[in-house]
């Protein structure tokens, strides 16, 4: 992902920026897509597992990145907490 691209993206819930999530976390998060514990903001269950995602710079949301382009959709968001 291009980092000034990184530099002027907002999460479109909460304007915070956004920043690549680590690939620790992505294993974490993809670990609870395959147990089928994740929903998206839409109530959807998530059910893809992530390549890359950005998160917010506050940890409380990501959003799915599909072939280098950030999905910053509001519906596909997913909320951190669900991993507590």
């Amino acid at each position: 992902m291009n980092k000034h691209l990184l530099t002027i993206l907002r999460c479109p819930l909460s304007h915070k920026g956004l920043a690549l999530l680590k690939k620790d976390d992505l294993a974490r998060v993809n670990a609870a897509i395959d147990a089928g514990l994740l929903v998206n903001h839409e109530g959807s269950a998530v059910s893809n597992p992530l390549h890359e995602a950005l998160i917010t710079d506050d940890g409380k949301r990501i959003y799915p990145v599909d072939d280098g382009i950030p999905v910053l959709l509001e519906d596909e968001s997913i909320s951190m907490e669900q991993l507590a």
